[in-house]
């Protein structure tokens, strides 16, 4: 027989699990049905609408549809908004919907209502599936639903990251040997959200008992992998390894967060706009999203599984510095880390300062390394 406090961590298992199954769903162009106290909506991201599922969506709405859109895209309809928001859609019309939720000189076309739970809810699946944050939302009665639909409480959505984020599991561990850092171990961790795989890569053989030299870096596969000009990211990577390898060892933290938590397509979607001439972050805000939509949570958790109660951490971002700090970490020092500045990233290098408050001194950047013709 089961004690009382392993059927509640079973029931708690339970709720993750359907969100996580959600997720799966949503990402997959499916419909999925959101119950919460007493009422029922299909919800569907506009990426998966095409012109046959807009007619099908369209039979089931029977006129009650609405777009639910983020506070940021409802700002670049030209409404001063701070808060998710949702239009009316009589009929579902694709081209409509596509306008509204990515046409960079779109306007709104109808009155915007205040976002529902329901809709609150859809937005925050949207969010953990990493596409595009607009959703089609349309009430229905769950009783009169026939056909395979995956069902989902609201609670288990609005609990789901929070709480997934907070916890990971060590699942592997190895030496690997990197060019200049021969001495280095990688250890993957599951979990957070979306239970990506997150790794630790464990440089020389750091002093556990003291301060210890660590960076959270978000994977960016243009930057790290492909030495794409437009961020810093690689020059970033690799200048901490090399840091670390001649200072004592330290670790650093690679997170599957591309695209500051947007995901890649999103972040693909936003150099379309950079190279159109909008910045970074009006870009991720044409889109739908704010600024940043990472957690670093879960990065906090590797870092004491793996023994560190000091850091030294090697960051321009204070919002990773406050993260471990919250988490009960002692931040004792501060080291920045900069790539070299070219032509492509100055923009996004002055962006990250102006408005995410960065420490960049890009000036002495530029006069100590000159920007590549």
């Amino acid at each position: 027989m089961l004690r009382p406090e392993r059927t509640i961590g079973l029931m708690a298992d339970g709720e993750h699990t359907a969100a996580e199954r959600a997720v799966s769903e949503f990402r997959a162009g499916r419909p999925v049905m959101i119950l919460n106290e007493g009422q029922a909506a299909f919800v569907i991201g506009v990426e998966a609408i095409d012109d046959k599922s807009a007619a099908q969506l369209d039979a089931v709405a029977a006129g009650r549809a609405r777009l639910v859109l983020p506070s940021a895209r409802l700002r670049r309809l030209g409404l001063d908004r701070t808060l998710p928001g949702s239009l009316a859609f009589p009929d579902v019309d694709r081209a409509r919907i596509e306008a509204l939720a990515l046409k960079v000189d779109a306007r709104a076309d109808a009155p915007v209502a205040a976002a529902s739970a329901m809709d609150l809810m859809a937005l925050e699946l949207a969010t953990i599936s990493l596409v595009l944050p607009a959703v089609l939302v349309i009430p229905v009665d769950p009783a009169a639903v026939a056909g395979e639909v995956l069902r989902v409480d609201g609670e288990a959505l609005r609990s789901y990251r929070l709480a997934a984020a907070q916890v990971v599991r060590l699942i592997s561990r190895a030496p690997v040997p990197l060019e200049g850092a021969q001495d280095t171990e990688f250890v993957v961790f599951r979990g957070g959200e979306g239970l990506r795989d997150q790794v630790a890569i464990v440089v020389g053989k750091p002093d556990l008992s003291g301060p210890v030299l660590v960076r959270l870096h978000s994977a960016c596969l243009t930057g790290d992998l492909f030495g794409s000009l437009k961020c810093d990211c690689g020059d970033q990577l690799r200048g901490t390894v090399g840091y670390m390898t001649e200072n004592g060892g330290g670790i650093l933290l690679y997170l599957d967060q591309e695209g500051r938590g947007n995901g890649i397509a999103n972040k693909i979607r936003a150099y379309k706009l950079q190279s159109q001439g909008y910045d970074t972050y009006d870009a991720d805000e044409m889109l739908g999203f704010d600024l940043d939509q990472r957690r670093f949570d879960f990065a906090a958790e590797m870092l004491k599984q793996l023994g560190v109660k000091q850091v030294e951490i090697m960051t321009n971002n204070p919002l990773k510095i406050a993260a471990l700090t919250r988490a009960g970490l002692d931040v004792v020092e501060e080291r920045r880390v900069h790539g070299r500045p070219t032509t492509e990233n100055v923009l996004y290098l002055a962006s990250k300062r102006d408005r995410a408050g960065h420490f960049i001194d890009l000036e002495e950047l530029v006069a100590h390394r000159p920007i590549d013709d």
